[in-house]
């Protein structure tokens, strides 16, 4: 039979009122009413109704993740898949959950954050990627909600966001290969438009002079998305008008596309 708070209380000779904010860690109660709360706790094994604590605290406690409805391939993307990974897992360790919305479009998207902030269902929202002219930042700015993105936004300026260093990303790349010898190095990559795009193939050519590599428009390839599909198609436009030595790919399912089209082609491939 489940444990409830009052008979907690009663083991603990405390009012229940007084076990709920130990619970809650409230700097009211004195560290020797907490230890003796808390071991009454561990020995009857008495498990928090979460909703009840969010109720009482006006914190849910949970994270809601808008997962980009762009990413055809999301479940499949190693980097999706470890950022929702290592966010679960920290979440976990702060005793926080997380909740997952799929979007089919822009506007289901926006629906999805208006939802979570309307029915006061999350403390705060990740949104796993930054688009230009971005609807759902604009719309928590408005709304003044706890959020982060995933990603350099447009205006970065008072927000909060995490990424790679995309410029340097690419940059070391082509002085690896420069140092193994290839001087013909091509660029695939997909939504020219983005932040992490522009990045990376800032990255790319910067370092290309650097170490005096020409550059050549027809050795640089941008698809219209991070799919395997247009992986597959940028390396066919590329193999049909160059041979490069070495290919750098933007993003890992990009780049399975491209590795499918050098097996059907029976072409050598290695990886950094």
């Amino acid at each position: 039979m489940k444990v409830t708070i009052k008979e907690v209380a009663k083991e603990a000779n405390v009012s229940p009122s007084t076990v709920s904010r130990v619970i809650s860690d409230s700097p009211q109660i004195s560290d020797k009413t907490k230890e003796k709360v808390r071991e009454v706790i561990n020995r009857l094994k008495y498990k928090p109704n979460a909703i009840a604590r969010s109720l009482a605290n006006n914190k849910s406690r949970i994270i809601g993740v808008v997962l980009p409805n762009e990413d055809q391939d999301l479940i499949t993307n190693p980097f999706f898949i470890q950022a929702m990974k290592g966010m679960s897992e920290y979440a976990q360790k702060k005793k926080y959950y997380i909740t997952y919305a799929f979007s089919e479009d822009e506007k289901s998207e926006y629906d999805n954050i208006n939802n979570f902030i309307t029915s006061n269902l999350v403390d705060g929202v990740c949104l796993l990627r930054a688009r230009p002219e971005d609807k759902s930042i604009k719309y928590l700015q408005q709304m003044d909600f706890p959020f982060v993105v995933i990603g350099r936004p447009e205006e970065a300026d008072g927000m909060l966001w995490v990424d790679n260093d995309n410029f340097q990303t690419t940059y070391n790349l082509v002085g690896e290969l420069y140092k193994k010898g290839h001087r013909d190095i091509s660029f695939i990559g997909a939504r020219e438009e983005w932040n992490v795009t522009r990045d990376r193939l800032y990255g790319f050519k910067v370092a290309c002079e650097m170490n005096r590599i020409p550059i050549e428009d027809k050795n640089i390839i941008m698809m219209p998305d991070f799919n395997e599909k247009d992986g597959a198609k940028a390396a066919d436009i590329l193999l049909e008008n160059s041979h490069p030595t070495a290919i750098i790919v933007e993003d890992d399912v990009l780049a399975f596309g491209v590795l499918n089209v050098f097996k059907e082609k029976t072409l050598q491939t290695f990886q950094l």
